[in-house]
């Protein structure tokens, strides 16, 4: 059985997530006190007591993900399982920086500043309302992509995230996103929705955003990872940290190229995934990719002993 490590994007996040594995595992616990220190408040109280509003703002969002991610995988060393156990890691857009963390590449605190700025850096990239994000159900990427560039005219309209063969989302300004959704409706998708969220990332008007990240990341250690990280923007792996540096510069204006990522790790001989942190999305991205790849989800204690019973 060839495993992978895979980590979770912002939509996951819940109130109360990661609290039983901090209780239940010290160095869970750990996971949150090192971010609380590394962003100077209690981000911890946010995500086990605070509301859903608060923490879906995206500067939030993301080092909470991170957090529970690295909470979980903590655990799951507390039980015996290394990152090195795993053949590759990888990541859904922030996801990715939780999978560097785990395989060594950024320290914890590194990984939370760096999040806080990135979700603070895209959300001021666009103002409010100017941008939006929509996922087309039903249509392939190609035709997807096609249909972005069709409703761009002279505004921006992308393919964002190519998260499985019947979903991708396409981001832009928000008039060239709603022609995008008719255009997908006339071209047979089942659906095409407008999708909650403040900024349109992962496209070309992130580039102010992506301007931000890449002073932070000249600042900060990138080590090589400990396992090769699948990168998003290549759709294979990776292994050299001033590499992965650059990729993750570009990650913030280029497409989440989850399916191809999928389908790249099982064509190396990944037989089973491993989601770590919040939710089960990407578990279910992964088994409309490929069927024969079977996947888990550890984000309770529950999980990690149910697992561990199994091995």
């Amino acid at each position: 059985m060839t495993r992978a490590f895979v980590f979770p994007g912002q939509g996951a996040q819940t109130i109360g997530m990661g609290k039983a594995l901090a209780e239940a595992y010290p160095a869970a616990k750990a996971v949150f006190d090192e971010v609380d220190e590394a962003l100077g408040e209690s981000l911890s109280a946010l995500i086990w007591e605070g509301d859903i509003e608060t923490l879906t703002l995206t500067q939030n969002a993301q080092p909470a993900l991170m957090a529970t991610s690295l909470a979980a995988m903590r655990a799951l060393e507390a039980e015996g399982v290394s990152v090195t156990d795993a053949a590759f890691v990888a990541g859904h857009s922030l996801g990715e920086y939780s999978a560097l963390a785990a395989a060594g590449s950024l320290t914890i605190a590194d990984c939370a500043r760096l999040l806080r700025l990135r979700g603070q850096a895209m959300q001021a990239a666009v103002p409010v309302g100017d941008g939006a994000m929509a996922a087309l159900l039903g249509l392939d990427f190609e035709t997807a992509a096609a249909v972005a560039a069709e409703a761009a005219g002279d505004q921006v309209c992308q393919a964002a995230n190519d998260n499985d063969p019947s979903q991708v989302v396409i981001s832009g300004a928000k008039a060239a996103v709603e022609r995008a959704c008719e255009i997908a409706k006339a071209k047979g998708a089942k659906r095409a929705l407008l999708l909650p969220v403040s900024a349109p990332f992962h496209c070309a008007l992130m580039q102010p955003a992506a301007d931000k990240m890449a002073e932070a990341l000249a600042a900060v250690e990138i080590k090589d990872p400990a396992v090769p990280l699948v990168a998003n923007v290549r759709a294979e792996a990776v292994t050299d940290g001033a590499l992965i540096r650059d990729l993750l510069v570009e990650q913030v204006t280029g497409s989440v190229r989850w399916r191809e990522s999928v389908q790249w790790m099982a064509s190396n001989g990944v037989t089973e995934v491993w989601e770590i942190g919040a939710g089960k999305a990407l578990s279910g991205m992964v088994k409309r990719i490929d069927k024969a790849v079977a996947t888990r989800a550890f984000g309770t204690p529950e999980d990690v002993k149910a697992a561990l019973s199994a091995e």
